[in-house]
């Protein structure tokens, strides 16, 4: 029989159990929140930046679609939906200069300074490369936390949002796993909240060892990992909060 750890605490609420590994988890859905790591045109669409610097985003279409199977499915049990959304002021003066490391190893400033014609394109907030895919517009009651660096704790309102609304346990969808999603997943587990990471609902940057990397890094390491599926079996069977 499979391990199961329980997050809740002994706190009265709408109890789950996640199917996953290592071990199934119990939740509270009250505690807990999708977290949708920048799906933007940027990351997913052919002429985003990730697509203009040569990185295969073929895989992009199957995962947009099982987020959104996840983001419908919290919705209707009323688990609250969190938009990462990544980029910097026109100026890119968030980005950091060169004595910041981001301006040295974010892919989309250095692919504008090899290419100044997309000068103020590349995930620049307002633009179409920072927008959100159309096929995941965030509805009336979801969440948008804009960040600037791969964490989406870093220097943003994530922390206090969650707190205020009593979340520990977070559920990561969106790209790219092994840069944004492990990034943001390891920073809750330093926060001490729950991070499971929907492997059929990420899609890697790199070779794709990188995602299997990613994936083996959080089940043993820093979270849990489950799938589209189990994740909308599990939160179909509770109705929602009043």
């Amino acid at each position: 029989m499979t391990a199961t750890v329980d997050t809740t605490g002994g706190r009265p609420g709408r109890r789950i159990t996640l199917p996953g590994r290592p071990e199934s988890l119990t939740l509270n859905a009250d505690d807990t929140a999708v977290v949708v790591v920048d799906m933007q045109n940027a990351y997913s669409t052919e002429g985003g930046y990730v697509d203009l610097a040569g990185f295969d985003i073929s895989g992009a279409k199957s995962v947009i679609e099982n987020i959104r199977l996840a983001v419908e499915a919290a919705r209707a049990a009323k688990v609250p939906v969190i938009y990462f959304q990544n980029g910097w002021d026109p100026d890119y003066v968030e980005a950091g200069g060169p004595g910041s490391p981001n301006y040295h190893k974010s892919n989309a400033l250095k692919h504008m300074r090899a290419n100044p014609e997309l000068a103020g394109t590349l995930l620049a907030k307002g633009g179409w490369d920072y927008a959100i895919v159309d096929e995941l517009t965030p509805q009336p009651g979801d969440i948008v936390v804009p960040k600037t660096r791969y964490s989406g704790f870093f220097n943003s309102t994530m922390d206090s949002t969650l707190r205020a609304r009593g979340i520990r346990n977070l559920v990561f969808v969106g790209i790219a796993t092994n840069v944004c999603v492990e990034s943001s997943l390891r920073d809750a587990f330093h926060l001490e909240y729950f991070g499971v990471v929907l492997e059929d609902a990420t899609h890697h940057l790199g070779p794709k060892a990188m995602q299997e990397a990613s994936i083996y890094n959080i089940e043993k390491f820093f979270g849990w990992v489950s799938t589209t599926a189990d994740f909308c079996g599990a939160v179909g069977q509770i109705a929602p909060a009043e």
